[in-house]
Parts: structure tokens; C-alpha cells; sequence
């Protein structure tokens, strides 16, 4: 979790120097020792309490003299993200510096004029016109996964779909931005993942995290290296086969690799190339995956949805596999997936630092400050959500949309650092879904119960089993 904190002097020197706002309400926890325990214990449950005790803006006692700040409200994510967005970087932030262990100086934890030139390196391969091209790989993984639940689905009705998802994701990711085909290598990448992502979630809520992780023989330190490592292998291999076989691939990787720097002509090195894929290969899998799994989860508790959304596939598809050109008419499937990301967001927290004191929603915010914003906390407001915890996809109607104020709703961030690949996702979600959907019905246990586990994205807890019922 992204909670560090700021120093108390800078924050009552802000608070003085301000006297004519109001005083951000604060929540202390225990003498010295703060909310640390709360947080390790339960980010999610502990943000949920903060907010609901003290408001839409809150600063709390993380440990010793350390603070930190929580911001809830479609306004507050609008400053931070988007009207004074060059005040709120990534760095050095302490939760994006552990971040760094596992992407290094990749899209998602970079800074400044180095992070404004590889987004510019990669946007072209993100162009809705170049994700459209990617419609049949994404088509294609999904087929390849249901011909794998056809063999299985006799013998084996009960599986981990959290972990299907991430397979079939992951090979979308291969094929259509590295053009490699990396289903072989889904088992040792989910399993490296799940022990680096529990790792990160550890040390991200311990106080002292900052200090241990440059202790290379310390034992949280040791297990997020052992398995970046392992992720590295496959990785560096992704970039010595396309080194040893240049081709003529338009994909992502091919831009980046042919790259230039404007003034001294050279590309980039293997290191950067690694925290670039690297970046692309987690993130561009991950959150699909979970995404997906979420879905799932929510149509077997919604038979009503399901039927709606199985009525809508028989009408535009009649069993035919979808297309890009479906889309536009595939918009309950659409509206599904996006009732699913405002329940359950991926990306449920954004940590940025204050560099210059600022006022947001009224109140100070001193210099150098952690500040998070929580899309899976503004997503349930009530101002903008009613009956926030009830699953409705109809909240996605165009008319309902244009209701809401832009920045309740961010599963993909917002602002310039809004996620580079929030349409190529969408469009991998509507169509995996739609596929599997016309297939197979997906079914919880009797009694299951289904947790949630907040690492560095919501996964569900222990995995999804669910039943597969052919249809």
C-alpha cells in the first residue's frame, strides 16, 4: 500500500503558514506506533474506516512521527491527477521507490522529461487504430482457452479462473505487443508475480521498508530478488531472441528497439528495454486478468445480468466468435466490464508525493507529503454511486455517464499518466468475455466466500475456483 509518510514538522509549518483553511482532519492511531498495524493488517478495511469516520479528505499517524494523507473526492483525484498534476510525481514516493525493485524505470514508476519521452516511444503501438489489428490475437487466445475447458471440463469442472485469466491474458500480451508467444512461460511469470506482488504488499505497509530494502541479505529483500530474477530470465529473453532475429514486427517492442535519442542517435540499452517489458508484461496482463476474474465472480452472483448479457450475445453473435466490428453492439458486455472496474479497480490506490505545499478540497497539503487517492473508495461515494455496493451495469449507460463528474470514476488513473493502455484493455475484456460467455457458465461453490487481497493490485483472495458449466 502506498502509505508513507510526510514529516510532522512540514506538515504544522504548512498548517500554520495557512491558518485561513481549515485543518485537514486528522486521525492519530496509537502513541508512536500510529495506524501502521491497521494497515498491515487490512489497507483496504482501514482506508474504508478513515474515510467513513473523517470525511472525503484525511491525514493520519502512520508511524512515529510520520504522516500521511487520503483523498476521496471526484475533485480532490481531478487536482492531483489533472490541474496541478506536475506538483504530484511518482517519485519519491516510498511505495512507487519498492515499486521500482520489481519495473525499474518503466512507464508506470517513472518521472519527468524521461518518462515524457517513453511514453512518447510507445504510444503509437497503444493507437485505437493499431489496437484494432489486435482484435484476433485477443480472439484468438480466448478460443485456444475455451478448447482447453472443452478437454478438461469432464474431468476437471473445478477451476482457479483467476489463473486461467491470467494465462490467456498474458498470451494476448505476447503475441501483440512482443509478437512471442509466452503460454509457456504463463506458470513460472504467475507464480514469481504472486510471490514478488505478496512480497511488495509487505514491505509497502512496514514502516521501515525504506531502509531494509537496501540491505541485500535481509529477508524480504532476498525473496522480491529471487523472484524478480526469475521474471528478468524470461524477460531477457523476450529482448535476446528479438535481438538475434530483428524480423520486421511493427509491435511495441520493435518501436522501442528502434528508437533513437534525438541528439547522440543512440537506442536504447538492454536495461532500459528490460524495465520497459517488463512494465508492459505485468501491468498489460495483470489487470485484464483481474478484471476478468472479477467479472465472473459478479455474474455468478447476478443470474439476472448473466441472462441479460447472454440475450445480447445470442442477438448480435447467434454463436458466431466477435469481432472488433461487434463491439459497438456488444454494450451490456461493455457496461459489465465497467460496473466491474468501479466495484472492483486493479489499480484500487495511486500514491503520488507532494513536492510544493498545495491547498486541495480547502485544505493544506504541506511539501513533501504521500498522498494517495483511492479509486476503489471514490467508486463507492455516494454522492456520485447510490446504493454503491449493489452491481448494476445499467450505471453505464451514456445518459448515466454524462451524470457523473469525470474523476469518479478512474480505474485507470487520470490525467497525462492516465494508463497508456486503458482502450486496448477494454476492448481485451469485452472480447474474452464475450467469447467465454457464449460457452460456458461460470458458478461458485456452495458457502464460497471470496476475499479480497490488496497487493499491488485487488486480486481476489486465494484464487477464484469456480465450476465450469457448459452451455
Amino acid at each position: 500500500m502506498p502509505f508513507h509518510p510526510s514529516s510532522l514538522e512540514s506538515v504544522m509549518s504548512s498548517i500554520v503558514n495557512n491558518h485561513h483553511t481549515p485543518a485537514i482532519p486528522t486521525a492519530q492511531g496509537r502513541p508512536l506506533f500510529g495506524l501502521a498495524r491497521e494497515f498491515r493488517q487490512s489497507p483496504l478495511d482501514e482506508m474504508m474506516r478513515l474515510w467513513r469516520t473523517y470525511g472525503d479528505a484525511v491525514r493520519f499517524h502512520f508511524f512515529g512521527p510520520f504522516y500521511g494523507y487520503l483523498f476521496v473526492h471526484p475533485e480532490h483525484n481531478r487536482h492531483v491527477l489533472q490541474d496541478n498534476n506536475a506538483n504530484y510525481t511518482k517519485q519519491p514516493h516510498p511505495s512507487n521507490a519498492l515499486l521500482r525493485l520489481l519495473v525499474g524505470d518503466g512507464l508506470l514508476t517513472n518521472d519527468g522529461e524521461s518518462w515524457r519521452s517513453q511514453r512518447r516511444l510507445a504510444q503509437p503501438a497503444f493507437h485505437r487504430r493499431r489496437i484494432a489489428e489486435f482484435g484476433d490475437i485477443m480472439i484468438g487466445a480466448a478460443n485456444s482457452l475455451l478448447a482447453h475447458w472443452d478437454e478438461v471440463a469432464e474431468r476437471e469442472r473445478l477451476l482457479d479462473i483467476a489463473e486461467e485469466m491470467s494465462r490467456v491474458t498474458l498470451e494476448v500480451v505476447g503475441k501483440s505487443l512482443f509478437s512471442q508467444d509466452l503460454t509457456r512461460e504463463a506458470q513460472r511469470v504467475g507464480t514469481a508475480f504472486t510471490a514478488a506482488n505478496e512480497t511488495f504488499a509487505g514491505l509497502s505497509t512496514n514502516p521501515f521498508s525504506v531502509y531494509t530494502i537496501r540491505l541485500p541479505w535481509w529477508p524480504s529483500t532476498r525473496r522480491m530478488n529471487r523472484n524478480v530474477a526469475i521474471l528478468d530470465e524470461v524477460v531477457n529473453g523476450i529482448i535476446a531472441q528479438r535481438r538475434a532475429n530483428p524480423g520486421s514486427e511493427e509491435d511495441l517492442l520493435g518501436m522501442l528497439m528502434a528508437a533513437r535519442d534525438e541528439e547522440s542517435g543512440e537506442g536504447m540499452s538492454d536495461h532500459q528495454l528490460r524495465d520497459e517489458v517488463m512494465t508492459i508484461m505485468l501491468a498489460g496482463h495483470e489487470t485484464t486478468a483481474i478484471a476478468l476474474s472479477w467479472a465472473f465472480y459478479l455474474l455468478a452472483q447476478h443470474p439476472q445480468a448473466r441472462h441479460k448479457l447472454e440475450a445480447e450475445l445470442q442477438m448480435v453473435l447467434n454463436g458466431r466468435t466477435p469481432t472488433i466490428a461487434d463491439l459497438p453492439q456488444l454494450t451490456y458486455t461493455g457496461m459489465i466490464i465497467d460496473e466491474t472496474l468501479r466495484l472492483y479497480p486493479p489499480a484500487y490506490a495511486l500514491a503520488r508525493w507532494c513536492n510544493e505545499p498545495d491547498i486541495v478540497g480547502g485544505y493544506p497539503l504541506p511539501a513533501q507529503a504521500t498522498v494517495t487517492l483511492c479509486p476503489y473508495l471514490t467508486h463507492r461515494h455516494p454522492d456520485f454511486w447510490p446504493e454503491p455496493e449493489r452491481f448494476d451495469p445499467e450505471r453505464f449507460t451514456p445518459e448515466r455517464k454524462a451524470e457523473r463528474p469525470r474523476y469518479a470514476y478512474l480505474p485507470f488513473g487520470g490525467g497525462p499518466r492516465q494508463c497508456i493502455g486503458n482502450n486496448f484493455a477494454l476492448m481485451e475484456a469485452t472480447l474474452i468475455l464475450a467469447t467465454i460467455a457464449q460457452h460456458y457458465r461460470l458458478h461458485l461453490q456452495p458457502g464460497q466466500r471470496v476475499g479480497m487481497q490488496p497487493l499491488v493490485t485487488l486480486r481476489p483472495l486465494g484464487g477464484l475456483p469456480m465450476l465450469l458449466e457448459k452451455r
